[in-house]
């Protein structure tokens, strides 16, 4: 394994981490409340970022997400990469990727995901979805939401279109979440014609390739937002790092201090840790190998050592990290969020057990 970014990676990982910095800064994220960034939105879009991700890979993408954890920046870059270029790039038809692909390149169209799949939502012999899912980050302003059914189908939902209800919900993390309502909604399956044979049916070989298809989006996501996380991660630890080695107690830097130093080590190990796990479950996929289990093992760090990763931050700030307005506290927030995201550690764990027992690894 080589994780050695490529001149193109490098390059756009480079200008991805100079717009975040110079325009995600504390008084914009303050004045955005919950909403997104759109002046910075269109400028990741018109630098050509988002469109490069096709061409730099999961791999790439991860990079790009270090660089919008550690800012926090409120942007829809992880799902509309993710659950739009991503996914319809690999699972779409020729004529999805022509029609759908562009608009999502230049930022005039923006998508995210319904996932993981639920049993209530589903879909009927005429491609009609109904049913609800409670939240889905940056749901808000999207134009497109890629919709996972109870049979693990992947459908195309537009927003605007009839029977689809997006109502504004407040999370831990200012993600312009929404709940999605779908009452025979339209929805159009990615990768081609549904062959369905009845209500919530499907013929075998569709079924199996639509399930196919969701594991592969939902593990590519997954390490998505662990890149997400490692960048959060390494965020927090920074405005730790500057706090304790600039305020003094006893007329000393705090970072004198063994137990400081003990605690931010243990950060730093694990947002390392979160950070390479991420980084080999999206090379394998960008080198065609499975990656289910190592996307897995990603989100499971993600979930466990992130969440301790942000409450040392937070706590490495002594009473200053309890400030609802001070920049680390919106660390912790991304960081518990991304934390249950998609699975929780627990739940995480117990999915890549049944995978490595399905697969004859234990």
């Amino acid at each position: 394994m080589d994780f050695t970014p490529t001149e193109e990676q490098t390059a756009a990982q480079g200008l991805a981490a100079q717009i975040f910095g110079d325009l995600a800064t504390h008084e914009r994220l303050a004045a955005a409340g919950t909403g997104t960034d759109s002046e910075l939105w269109k400028e990741l879009c018109a630098a050509g970022l988002t469109a490069a991700v096709e061409e730099i890979g999961l791999l790439g993408l991860v990079l790009l997400l270090e660089e919008q954890g550690r800012t926090t920046a409120q942007v829809p870059f992880v799902v509309t990469c993710a659950y739009g270029l991503l996914a319809i790039a690999e699972h779409g038809t020729d004529e999805q990727r022509e029609r759908l692909l562009p608009p999502l390149r230049d930022g005039t169209a923006v998508a995210t995901g319904a996932f993981p799949a639920r049993d209530g939502l589903r879909a009927d012999g005429e491609g009609r979805l109904s049913g609800s899912v409670p939240y889905v980050p940056w749901l808000r302003g999207a134009t497109l939401v890629l919709v996972a059914d109870a049979d693990r189908v992947l459908w195309i939902v537009r927003t605007a279109d009839p029977g689809v209800a997006v109502t504004p919900v407040e999370t831990t993390a200012p993600w312009s979440a929404a709940r999605l309502a779908l009452d025979r909604a339209p929805g159009e399956r990615l990768g081609g014609p549904a062959g369905r044979t009845g209500a919530g049916t499907s013929t075998g070989t569709d079924s199996a390739t639509g399930t196919a298809a969701y594991g592969a989006v939902l593990a590519a996501s997954r390490t998505a937002f662990a890149g997400l996380q490692a960048g959060v991660c390494a965020g927090s630890l920074a405005r730790a790092v500057a706090h304790t080695t600039t305020r003094e107690q006893f007329g000393r830097p705090l970072s004198t201090n063994q137990g400081v130093l003990l605690r931010a080590a243990d950060a730093h190990m694990d947002t390392e840790a979160i950070r390479v796990t991420a980084y080999e479950a999206a090379w394998r996929r960008d080198k065609g190998l499975p990656f289910a289990a190592q996307a897995l093992t990603a989100a499971w760090w993600a979930s466990e050592a992130g969440k301790r990763v942000v409450h040392a931050g937070q706590h490495l700030h002594g009473g200053t990290g309890a400030d609802l307005d001070h920049p680390v506290h919106r660390h912790f927030l991304w960081g518990r969020q991304l934390d249950a995201y998609l699975g929780c550690g627990s739940e995480v764990l117990e999915e890549l057990g049944q995978l490595l027992v399905k697969e004859g690894s234990l």
